[in-house]
């Protein structure tokens, strides 16, 4: 039977609390672990999120999906974006320390769960800015086994405003994004810049990716239009020994969107899970 733990709240001395959900089949068996990683303006709760964590839950791993501690949720609210002042406050040096809190607290002998979650195989999914942050993760941490990136992102600094646009993003202190689902004005605070050119080595999504010695899997749809399927080219190309498995004519959500209201996933994004589950388990 299919056991699902949602909203727990991981509370941290000295920052904000994480928000997490496993999903496993609880028959006191330890199992793999997956953890996955939302992506830009994303959370855990996203779309069709639930349905891709029982299935692999039913294929017998122990998976695990969280909302980044300054992804704009709030504990009460975990879904859409109640704390912009939190989203604007966000980096990815702030998401790589809530990833690793995450496994600390998964791998820790006091985990509540430890008799269902095998803690020397660890595979890391990351959706689009979580497959780069990852693929980061995953060429520093020795304990992560398999790492897997859906429509994941190569490269963090072509993604800042350049020339006049940064100089007013430094001037004003906070450039907006429209999210164009919720209408919101989401907020980037200039600290965001700053904190990637303070660690621009290690955000390198390239040199982390050379830098990968475990299985490796790039997963991405020829036609996404928010992530270009270039991308997943380079991510192959810098880690030769990686798969690169296409999606024909697959977009950057894999067929599925927000709110996911059938029973049944999208068939792309089955695709995606079943290729993920086959890679994992060889």
């Amino acid at each position: 039977m299919i056991q699902k733990v949602k909203n727990k709240v991981l509370t941290r001395k000295n920052d904000k609390s994480i928000l997490v959900d496993y999903f496993f089949n609880k028959n006191d068996q330890q199992k793999p672990i997956v953890i996955f990683c939302h992506g830009y303006k994303g959370f855990k709760d996203w779309g069709a999120w639930d349905l891709v964590a029982e299935a692999f839950a039913k294929a017998d791993f122990f998976f695990v999906k969280f909302n980044f501690s300054h992804n704009g949720g709030t504990m009460e609210q975990p879904i859409d974006f109640p704390d912009l002042t939190a989203f604007g406050e966000n980096n990815y040096t702030k998401e790589l320390n809530d990833l690793q809190y995450i496994i600390d607290h998964i791998v820790s002998n006091s985990f509540e769960f430890s008799a269902e979650a095998n803690t020397a195989t660890i595979s890391l999914i990351g959706h689009s800015r979580g497959g780069g942050i990852v693929t980061i993760k995953a060429a520093e941490a020795t304990k992560i086994t398999q790492l897997i990136s859906w429509a994941g992102v190569s490269d963090y600094a072509t993604r800042f405003p350049k020339g006049t646009a940064l100089q007013d993003w430094k001037d004003s202190g906070v450039f907006y994004v429209i999210n164009g689902r919720t209408k919101q004005e989401m907020p980037h605070f200039y600290q965001f810049f700053e904190d990637f050119k303070a660690n621009a080595t290690r955000l390198d999504i390239q040199r982390a990716t050379k830098n990968i010695h475990i299985p490796h899997a790039i997963i991405h749809g020829t036609t996404d239009p928010a992530v270009s399927v270039e991308e997943a080219q380079k991510l192959h190309q810098w880690n030769p020994k990686s798969e690169l498995y296409l999606i024909e004519n697959a977009d950057h959500v894999f067929g599925a969107r927000h709110p996911w209201n059938e029973t049944q996933l999208p068939k792309d994004l089955q695709h995606v899970v079943q290729t993920t589950i086959d890679f994992i388990k060889k």
